[in-house]
């Protein structure tokens, strides 16, 4: 999907793929929920109740994507549109990289729980199993258009995939 956002196409030339590099992380305090209606998730800052401080239990495992460049990041704030807002966070890179974007669906992906929930992902998405590295700072799209459009239930990459993916890779912009 994020070549077909800015390149215009979901297989783009080879010189276009080698600019950019693709690390599995870890947002910390966030969760990814379903979005009522659409197929697209929206990830929001979990606190906890006791504390209204980021929830520790909170995960969201996405990638890192090196490279880009001002216009490249001008097509995704164009893509994602005005039910997100880009944030600048604190990312834990894993110590494992992955060549080509294929971890979860570039940088939509799963909440990870637990340790073995996370290995278990990494493994599906055809990476190597690692632990978590160094802290990075990274932009990510926030959901801001209302919480009571998000479903309590976790966003499913996989689902995405099977049943969405092809659809949205074809589409048109104007279809978006």
């Amino acid at each position: 999907m994020l070549h077909r956002v800015i390149h215009g196409s979901p297989n783009p030339e080879p010189w276009q793929k080698a600019l950019i590099r693709f690390q599995p992380a870890l947002l910390h305090g966030y969760r990814r929920h379903r979005v009522r209606g659409a197929d697209y998730p929206g990830i929001v800052a979990e606190t906890d109740p006791k504390t209204e401080s980021e929830s520790a239990e909170s995960a969201v495992l996405g990638v890192l994507v090196y490279g880009l460049t001002d216009g490249d990041i001008y097509r995704l704030d164009k893509y994602e549109g005005g039910e997100y807002v880009k944030e600048t966070v604190n990312v834990r890179a894993l110590r494992t990289s992955v060549q080509d974007g294929d971890v979860g669906g570039e940088e939509k992906v799963e909440e990870a729980s637990s340790e073995s929930q996370l290995r278990d992902m990494l493994r599906a998405a055809g990476s190597n199993v690692a632990d978590e590295g160094d802290e990075v700072v990274a932009a990510t799209y926030v959901w801001i258009a209302g919480k009571e459009r998000l479903e309590e239930e976790e966003w499913d990459f996989e689902t995405f995939r099977r049943d969405k993916l092809a659809w949205w890779v074809g589409a048109r912009e104007s279809e978006w």
